[in-house]
This record gives C-alpha cells, structure tokens and sequence, in this order.
C-alpha cells in the first residue's frame, strides 16, 4: 500500500483537546484520522449529521405563536396531556 501526507491547519488548543482524547482512547492523531476517513468511505459522506443551530423560519413562527399564546388569558390550557388530547377530538 501506498502512503501520502495529509495536512491539516488547526488552532493549537483545538489539537491539544482532540490529542488528550486520543490518548486516552490508546490511538494517535494520525490513526484517528484514518478512522475518520474510513468512516466517510464507508458513508459516502461524513460520518455525523451536520446542522445549523438556529431555527429555520418555521420553527421561528412556531416559537413566537407559543409566546403570544403563554401571554394571552383567553387561551385554553390544560392540567395534561390527556386533557389536551381529550380536547382535540372534541
């Protein structure tokens, strides 16, 4: 098998943190890696799902119609769930 380099830049606190971790697990950084991408051969992709933290404008609308809802003395609440429940079929 043919070797080659890979070169990676990253911050020196970021390093330290992964390597103390590597260590810990009894691997290097360079065998970590080469799990790592195995991992995206074997999954076509990389091997953990990647998400934006912020809510998409859906989410948002559903956020704010909660709030408006928690402020509003008009609206109905429930003791629990099956109340709630109950209240939908109605």
């Amino acid at each position: 098998m043919e070797y080659t380099n890979l070169n990676i830049r990253t911050s020196k606190d970021t390093k330290a943190a992964a390597e103390k971790i590597f260590e810990e697990l009894g691997i290097n950084t360079s065998t970590a890696f080469n799990i790592f991408l195995k991992a995206v051969i074997r999954e076509n992709g990389l091997p953990f799902d990647m998400k934006l933290s912020v809510p998409n404008s859906e989410t948002i609308e559903a956020i704010e119609e909660g709030r408006k809802m928690s402020h509003d003395s008009n609206a109905k609440s429930f003791a629990n769930v099956v109340e709630m429940k109950k209240a939908l079929k109605e």
